[in-house]
């Protein structure tokens, strides 16, 4: 088959906090567009309105009834409507969050993680019964489920998806132009009035991503440092600073700003309590910046041994993580650009044409 015609969702754009299944998807569309042999048609449910510049895809879409829960309710649950009635025919459709679009076409799911089953109160009620459900509904109708991680693949496989449709997808990362570096450095210090040396976090404020133990972690640290927050509000009790803490909160920061906010920071803290890859652990590592982040889940896999991995349960391991770092700039600057450099998102795109092909033919 020479030539593929592939629905490609992209629901996530317009969601509230669009988050990593948004930029992942956004980035291996822009791969794809630009290879031989593939025809993208982007869909969605019906909106007023683009979604913020940030998240606008660049290619044609198509509007199908409903949107955001409501659409997902449907698509999961009710098994309509199918993608085909406002694409026409197609070679493959292609979820490309844990939501499976129903299709008379052969389905790839791309799942970033399933991170409701380990830290169940960190979601929603709706939220664990819309994945639930998500999850039975790829065990029926995905043919290929592209996994972001090893750590997804196994949970993949204990959620009872066949382990012969699992594929393992890395995630990748824009290459940083380091000539272009310092006038990024530049301009996110003049735009948020940075610390001169700062501990950053780059993630939606949400229980998951542990904020609350780090800012705890801060406070331990004996020469301490301001903390930057970088992240729209997700859901649960608002975070605040612990006394003696200096915490700047930048709310949502654009993707195109966030190079130069990682080349500021001193040292970037990830300490999530699950995560399906860890974007930002990459991100960071490409912008140079030495990377913390958590043992024993999808994100040590990330790091590959270029960061310094902690317990995120535990404030005191993470101040130790934090202090530790900070002694090994040099060491982990350079171990993670390595890293980053071979994580690429045409990779990703190139394994994504292959399950494609895989499926189709």
């Amino acid at each position: 088959m020479d030539r593929l015609r592939v629905a490609y969702t992209l629901e996530q754009c317009w969601g509230r906090v669009p988050g990593g299944t948004a930029v992942a998807a956004l980035e291996v569309a822009r791969e794809l567009a630009s290879m031989p042999g593939i025809e993208l048609i982007g869909v969605s449910g019906t909106h007023a309105a683009p979604p913020p510049e940030a998240w606008n895809p660049s290619m044609p879409m198509c509007s199908t009834a409903g949107h955001g829960a409501r659409l997902y309710a449907q698509w999961v649950f009710l098994g309509r409507p199918t993608v085909e009635r406002v694409t026409g025919p197609l070679d493959i459709a292609h979820s490309t969050s844990l939501i499976p679009c129903p299709a008379e076409a052969p389905v790839v799911v791309t799942v970033h993680d399933l991170a409701f089953l380990h830290v169940p109160d960190a979601f929603t009620r709706w939220g664990r019964t819309l994945f639930h459900g998500s999850v039975r509904a790829i065990r029926r109708r995905a043919g290929i489920v592209l996994c972001a991680s090893t750590a997804t693949m196994n949970d993949c496989e204990r959620a009872g998806i066949p382990a012969d449709r699992l594929r393992l997808v890395p995630l990748g990362v824009r290459a940083v132009e380091l000539s272009t570096l310092a006038t990024a450095v530049d301009t996110a210090r003049q735009l948020h009035a940075l610390p001169e040396r700062f501990v950053l976090f780059v993630g939606t404020i949400e229980p998951r991503k542990n904020l609350a133990r780090l800012i705890a972690a801060m406070a331990l640290l004996e020469d301490p440092l301001p903390l930057v927050v970088a992240g729209a509000p997700g859901w649960g009790e608002a975070v605040s600073a612990l006394d003696g803490v200096d915490v700047q909160f930048l709310g949502f920061v654009p993707p195109s700003q966030l190079q130069g906010l990682y080349a500021a920071a001193a040292v970037f803290c990830y300490p999530s309590l699950w995560e399906g890859f860890g974007l930002p652990v990459l991100e960071a590592m490409a912008s140079g910046t030495p990377v913390v982040t958590s043992a024993e889940i999808s994100t040590a896999e990330v790091a590959a041994g270029a960061a310094v991995l902690v317990d995120p349960r535990s404030s005191t391991d993470i101040a130790r993580g934090l202090t530790e770092a900070l002694g090994r700039t040099p060491e982990l600057v350079v171990a993670g650009r390595i890293r980053a450099a071979e994580m690429t998102w045409t990779k990703t795109a190139a394994l994504t044409v292959d399950a494609y092909r895989e499926l189709a033919g």
